[in-house]
C-alpha cells in the first residue's frame, strides 16, 4: 500500500450531487494538521462526476489534477452504495485511459475510496488496486495509521487534544472486552411518588433518583418495522413489555412512524410507511401505556395540527414529556407540510397548551440544525432561543437534550465545549418557575457498522456525557441510550438493554476510575475551559445582537426571521433553499475539531463579523436594526 509522504499533494473529489461535504473537509483538516497539501476538487470537476458513465472523456478534471500537482486522488460518496462503486469504477476507467495512473505513466500514484460499509467493500472487488477504502468511522488516529502517516507528524497541540479522544476509545473497548457489563441490574426505582401510575411526573422520577443516589434515568428510541400495519403493532406491543419486564429502561420513546406523526386518525391506503410504529389511533396508545408499565411513556409530535396531537397525547398515553421541533419536521426537511412559519405558530400554540398541562418539554432543535452543516455557535444560539421560547411561553420544565458526535468528526474536547457553552446560557434561564433536565446523548450517525467497535464507542460517549458537568454528581439527571446497533439495523429489546447497561456500567465504572485518580480528569482540562469560554462569548454576542435587533425575537415570526437573515448557517439546506438563501450561502468550515463559519476564502469568521450581513438581511425583511453591527466582508 502507498504510503503518504509530507511532498505528496492530495486531491479530495466528489459528484456534486452529494452533499456530504463535512467528511471530506474533516479529513482535509486531518492531512492539513500534519503539513501534507490538499486540493479539493472545484465545482466544474465535481460536476463532471455527476454524468461519468458514458463520458468520452474527462477533460476538466485531468486538467485539474495536472493544474495542482495531484499525486494522490482521493473519491468520495456517501450516498447509494452502488451507484458510488459505479461511479468509482468509471472514474478509474477514464483515468486508465487519459494516462493519468502511475503505472501508466502519469502524475497519480495512489486511490482512495470514501463511501458507506456496503460501498467500501465492493469498491475493493471493483477496483483491486484501490490503496485505502475508509467507511467514516476512523478516527484521527486510525486515518493516520491507514496513510501510513507517523504520529509525530500531528501538531503537538492538536496531538493533546485529541488524547481524550483516544482515551475514551480504549477505555471503551476496555470495558466491552470482558462483559462485566452484562451484570449490571435493574434499578428500584419503585419510591418514586406515584411510580407506574397515570400522572406519574418524570420530575418526581428525577429527584428520587438524586435523593437516592441512583443512576441517570435511562430512556432509549425503539420502533419496529413490518409490512403489515397490524404486525407491526403486535410486535411493537410485544417488545414493549418486554422492556418493562427487564426494568432496566426507565423512559421508552416510541419510534413512530412518519404516517403516524403526518395522517394520524386517517385512511392509509395507498401511503407508505417508511418504518417505525404505525400506531393510528388513541385506543393503540393506550394499549402501549398499559403494556409499559411501571415505564414513562413519550413519543414524537405531529407533523401537522400539532396543539391537537399533543393534547391526543395527553389523554391517551400521559406521555411524560412533549419534544418540538420548532422550524423542523416541516416543508423544511421534507416532514411535514407546514411551511416553516405555520409551524412555529403552531409549535408555540402547542408550548402554550404543554405549559398548562404541567409536562416538560424538549426542544428537539440543535441537532436538526448541525445535521444541515450548521457551525457550533449557531448550533447553541439554536439551543437557546428554543430554551428561552419555551420559557416565555410558560414551560416550566424544559429536557435540555444535547446530541454529542454531531457532526460525527467533531473532537471530544469541542464537544464539552458546546454542550457545556449551551448548559451556561440555559441555566441563565433558571429560576422558581423554571428547571432544566440535562439529557445527553450520542450522535444518530456516530455509530460503527462494526457491532464490538459500536459498543465500546457507546461506552466512551457515555465519558463525554458525565463529563459535561463534571462537578455534579446528578448530572446527567436522564441519559438519552443509543443503541449501537443503529450503525446498521434497528435495536430489538436484547440490544436496547445492553445498551443500557453498558451506559450504566461505563458511567460508573469511569467514576469509580476518576474518584481512585486512576483516570485523568480530562473534563476539567483548561483546553475544554477555553474553547467553552470562547463558544459561550460567541453565542452570547449573537443572542444579545438578535435580542437588540428583532422585534418580539421569541416569537414565530422571530424564529422565522432569525433562519431568514442567516443567523443559523445551513449550507446542506436540502428543502426551501431559495426561501432561506441567507443561510445557505454562509460557508463552513471544519477546524480543529469543530465546525466554523468562514469567508469565501476559507478563513475564519467571528459573530462579530457576520452581524453586518445578517443586520442588512433583517432589513430588507422588514426589521429595521437601531444600529450597525460589525464590519462589512
Amino acid at each position: 500500500m502507498y504510503k503518504v509522504s509530507q511532498n505528496d499533494v492530495i486531491g479530495l473529489i466528489k459528484p456534486a450531487i452529494d452533499a456530504h461535504t463535512l467528511g471530506i473537509l474533516a479529513f482535509a483538516q486531518i492531512l492539513r494538521d500534519c503539513g501534507i497539501r490538499v486540493e479539493i476538487a472545484d465545482e466544474d470537476a465535481s460536476k463532471e462526476l455527476d454524468a461519468l458513465v458514458g463520458r468520452p472523456s474527462i477533460e476538466r478534471l485531468v486538467r485539474w489534477v495536472r493544474a495542482k500537482g495531484i499525486d494522490v486522488l482521493g473519491f468520495s460518496y456517501r450516498l447509494d452504495p452502488d451507484r458510488g462503486v459505479e461511479l468509482f469504477a468509471q472514474l478509474v476507467e477514464h483515468l486508465k485511459s487519459a494516462k493519468m495512473l502511475a503505472k501508466d505513466g502519469g502524475p497519480i500514484k495512489a486511490l482512495w475510496f470514501a463511501g458507506l460499509p456496503p460501498a467500501c467493500k465492493k469498491a475493493k472487488q471493483r477496483v483491486p488496486f484501490v490503496d485505502a477504502v475508509f467507511h467514516g468511522d476512523e478516527t484521527y488516529q486510525e486515518i493516520l495509521e491507514i496513510l501510513g502517516l507517523p504520529a509525530h507528524l500531528v501538531p503537538q497541540q492538536a496531538s493533546a487534544e485529541l488524547a481524550y479522544d483516544k482515551a475514551r476509545l480504549e477505555f471503551g473497548t476496555e470495558i466491552v472486552k470482558n462483559r462485566a457489563y452484562l451484570d449490571v441490574a435493574p434499578v428500584d426505582r419503585s419510591g418514586s411518588p406515584g411510580f407506574g401510575t397515570w400522572g406519574e411526573r418524570v420530575i418526581d422520577r428525577v429527584r428520587h433518583g438524586i435523593a437516592h443516589n441512583l443512576p441517570p434515568l435511562m430512556r432509549a428510541h425503539v420502533g419496529p418495522y413490518a409490512e403489515d400495519r397490524s404486525q407491526a403493532v403486535a410486535l411493537f406491543l410485544d417488545w414493549t413489555s418486554r422492556l418493562a419486564k427487564s426494568g432496566l429502561l426507565d423512559v421508552l420513546s416510541i419510534g413512530s412512524s412518519q404516517l403516524t406523526q403526518s395522517h394520524f386518525g386517517e385512511d392509509w391506503t395507498g401511503l407508505s410507511n417508511g418504518g417505525g410504529v404505525p400506531i393510528n389511533s388513541p385506543e393503540e396508545y393506550r394499549r402501549v401505556w398499559q403494556a409499559a408499565r411501571p415505564m414513562l411513556v413519550r413519543t414524537y409530535a405531529g407533523t401537522k395540527r400539532v396543539p391537537d396531537m399533543a393534547k391526543m397525547h395527553e389523554q391517551s398515553l400521559d406521555i411524560c414529556w412533549h419534544a418540538l421541533s420548532l422550524w423542523w419536521f416541516s416543508k423544511l426537511d421534507g416532514r411535514g407540510d407546514n411551511s416553516v412559519l405555520e409551524n412555529l405558530v403552531e409549535h408555540f400554540e402547542a408550548l402554550r397548551h404543554i405549559a398548562s398541562s404541567g409536562k416538560p418539554m424538549e426542544p428537539n432543535v440543535p441537532h436538526h440544525f448541525a445535521f444541515r452543516g450548521c457551525d457550533d455557535v449557531g448550533y447553541i444560539v439554536s439551543g437557546y432561543v428554543a430554551a428561552k421560547a419555551a420559557k416565555l411561553q410558560g414551560i416550566r420544565t424544559l429536557i435540555l437534550q444535547t446530541m454529542l458526535n454531531t457532526p460525527k468528526y467533531t473532537w471530544g474536547i469541542q464537544d464539552l465545549a458546546k454542550a457545556r457553552a449551551l448548559r451556561m446560557l440555559v441555566r441563565d434561564l433558571e429560576g422558581p418557575d423554571f428547571a432544566v433536565i440535562l439529557q445527553p446523548r450520542g450522535g444518530l450517525d456516530y455509530f460503527s457498522p462494526d457491532m464490538e467497535k459500536a459498543r465500546a464507542q457507546l461506552a466512551a460517549v457515555t465519558m463525554l456525557m458525565d463529563d459535561i458537568e463534571p462537578d455534579d454528581p446528578a448530572s446527567p439527571q436522564i441519559i438519552h441510550v443509543v443503541s449501537y446497533s443503529e450503525g446498521v439495523r434497528l435495536a430489538d429489546p436484547d440490544v436496547v438493554q445492553e445498551s443500557v447497561r453498558i451506559t450504566r456500567y461505563a458511567l460508573s465504572e469511569y467514576r469509580r476510575l476518576k474518584r481512585k485518580g486512576d483516570m485523568p480528569e480530562y473534563g476539567k482540562h483548561s483546553m475544554v475551559e477555553a474553547r467553552t469560554r470562547h463558544l459561550y462569548e460567541e453565542a452570547r454576542r449573537m443572542i444579545k445582537f438578535i435580542e437588540a435587533t428583532i422585534p418580539e425575537p421569541y416569537s414565530p415570526r422571530g424564529l422565522y426571521a432569525m433562519m431568514k437573515a442567516g443567523v443559523f448557517p445551513l449550507p446542506w439546506l436540502s428543502a426551501c433553499r431559495d426561501e432561506f438563501d441567507a443561510a445557505v450561502s454562509q460557508p463552513v468550515q471544519f477546524m480543529h475539531g469543530g465546525v466554523q463559519t468562514v469567508d469565501k476564502d476559507g478563513k475564519p469568521l467571528a459573530v462579530s463579523q457576520r452581524l453586518f450581513g445578517i443586520a442588512r438581511n433583517l432589513e430588507r425583511m422588514g426589521f429595521a436594526p437601531q444600529e450597525e453591527h460589525g464590519e462589512k466582508n
